[in-house]
């Protein structure tokens, strides 16, 4: 990185940071696109629009993208609750869409955005317990 405002940015962000920023804004633009534009086949939603509609699930993944990109600034120690609400919000639709395979029969494919929610929510649980990595005198990488 050139620029030194870019690398400021970085070195403050680290590793677990920009990690959490790119998951909520994956999550927050996930859930802005389920407001403007619904998805057409909700098969594999059934059970999770059980629990509240379509506009309610947008603005939980609304918010738990937000709640991680705020939590991506306050550092290592404080900043879990961000990994768990991405989780919290893509643990349901994992399950409903799972469920939707089976044992409903409702959806052939649904065991594959099962395991693409369920990836991306077990990502934020394996990160929550990575210290983010020193930074000596080499700048976090390691001396060959």
């Amino acid at each position: 990185m050139r620029c030194p405002a870019a690398r400021r940015l970085a070195r403050r962000l680290g590793r677990r940071g920009t990690m959490l920023s790119l998951k909520g804004l994956i999550a927050l633009l996930y859930g802005y696109a389920q407001l403007a534009a619904p998805i057409p086949d909700t098969r594999g939603l059934r059970l999770a629009l059980h629990l509240m509609p379509i506009t309610g699930w947008a603005w939980a993944w609304i918010t738990a993208g937000t709640i991680a990109l705020v939590a991506a600034w306050l550092g290592q120690d404080r900043d879990w609750p961000g990994f768990l609400a991405v989780w919290a919000v893509s643990v349901p639709w994992a399950l409903s869409y799972l469920a939707s395979w089976w044992p409903l029969h409702d959806n052939p494919r649904g065991w594959v955005t099962a395991a693409i929610f369920g990836a991306f929510g077990l990502v934020c649980l394996v990160a929550v317990g990575w210290p983010e990595p020193s930074r000596g005198r080499t700048g976090g990488r390691r001396e060959p």
